[in-house]
C-alpha cells in the first residue's frame, strides 16, 4: 500500500514540475510564441480556420496563456491529480 502512495506523489509531482517546461519545449514561453516551434504551427492553423485570428480561449490561447504567466493553482491541482492517477495506474 505504501508503494501506491509513493506512485501517487511522483505522477503527482513529476506532472505539476514538467508542465512548464513542456510548454516551453512546444514554443509557449513568456515573451510569446517561438518562431518555427510546434506552437507557431498551432497558432497558424488556428489563425487560418478563424479566418486570419486566433479566437480567445482557444487551445492555441489557453497554452500560450499559461506559458508566458504560469499555471494557476487549479491547474496545477488538476495535473497533480491526474499525475498521481497515472503514477499510480503505473
Amino acid at each position: 500500500l505504501s508503494l501506491e502512495y509513493a506512485a501517487m506523489a511522483i505522477g503527482g509531482v513529476a506532472a505539476v514540475a514538467s508542465a512548464p517546461a513542456v510548454l516551453a519545449a512546444m514554443g509557449f514561453t513568456g515573451a510569446g510564441i517561438a518562431a518555427s516551434s510546434l506552437a507557431a504551427k498551432m497558432m497558424s492553423a488556428a489563425a487560418v480556420a478563424n479566418g486570419g485570428g486566433v479566437a480567445a480561449g482557444s487551445l492555441v490561447a489557453t497554452l500560450q496563456s499559461a506559458g508566458a504567466a504560469g499555471l494557476s493553482a487549479s491547474t496545477n491541482f488538476l495535473l497533480g491529480t491526474a499525475g498521481s492517477v497515472v503514477g499510480t495506474w503505473l
